[in-house]
């Protein structure tokens, strides 16, 4: 093994939600190993960006409008995908959403709190649905679209992002959560349903990233960290946020048939200790 030359030469790569900070990451990862990527984002321009960054660092990457709650937008999407690269070695799920009004405004409810508009209670249930749909069904759809020429082609993987709310959800954002604990247990479900097909099927479970997505959270104005952030940082026993990069590894390990060949169904933190302290 300490010869094993790491070489993803004529993998062909798609990435749902390609044009976001992490799948960015995880596109540039790939593509620097030889992985011909696709960024599939429902926002192409994003896709288009991230795609030309690869290009002019020397990968092969292409960004590709597609919608992951449309079956038919994947497939046509997918079908380009193949006359441009060939058929898929390495689903990357890694569309994910937040949002303010499926989010509470408050840890804990009081009976002060329960009427300021904000409460459980007050859950906006169309952005529920949605915040639901993207995050689960956002990777069970392009899933059961793209993984069908997986199947007895050798050395193919799936990879889901879960996230650290699937292990011990936290405050204010219940759907988020369920969502990502329904990710783990899809991917430990289609780990068993694939393994005799030679597609071996694992997640991500990446903790505190300063991201888009959750930057508003995170970060006041003025860029000083928020209350909950200082929580977070007291969470961690490393004591700060994580860098995006520092998933590419763990993501690499995990693609490859060589290095991880007999894991499947793994759901790996990537957290700085957050998942194993109690607090105390």
């Amino acid at each position: 093994m300490s010869n094993y030359d790491f070489n993803l030469k004529d993998k062909v790569a798609i990435i749902t939600g390609g044009g976001g900070v992490l799948t960015g990451v995880f596109a540039k990862a790939l593509c620097s190993h030889g992985a011909k990527v696709a960024l599939f984002d429902i926002n192409k321009e994003a896709a288009d960006n991230v795609a030309a960054q690869l290009q002019s660092a020397g990968g092969t990457a292409k960004g590709y409008q597609a919608d992951v709650l449309s079956k038919e937008s994947l497939t046509n999407a997918y079908e380009q995908v193949k006359k441009d690269f060939g058929t898929c070695d390495i689903l990357l799920n890694g569309a994910g959403v937040h949002h303010p009004l499926a989010t509470t405004g408050h840890d804990q409810l009081t009976q002060e709190n329960m009427s300021d508009g904000r409460s459980f209670f007050d859950l906006d249930l169309d952005k529920v649905e949605w915040v639901n749909r993207i995050d689960f069904m956002g990777t069970f759809i392009p899933t059961q679209v793209i993984c069908k020429d997986m199947v007895g082609k050798k050395g193919c993987s799936v990879i889901n992002i879960s996230s650290m709310n699937a292990i011990s959800p936290t405050t204010t954002v219940p759907i988020y959560s369920a969502a990502k604990a329904g990710v783990s247990n899809f991917t430990a479900w289609l780990s068993n349903y694939f393994a005799l097909v030679d597609i071996r099927v694992n997640a991500i479970a990446p903790g505190f990233f300063v991201t888009n997505l959750n930057k508003h959270i995170m970060e006041k104005e003025d860029g000083s960290l928020t209350a909950r952030s200082e929580r977070i940082i007291a969470g961690t026993p490393m004591s700060r946020f994580g860098d995006p990069d520092e998933c590419a590894g763990t993501l690499l390990y995990l693609v490859d048939p060589k290095l991880s060949s007999f894991v499947t169904g793994a759901v790996i933190p990537i957290d700085g200790g957050f998942s194993s302290f109690c607090g105390v």
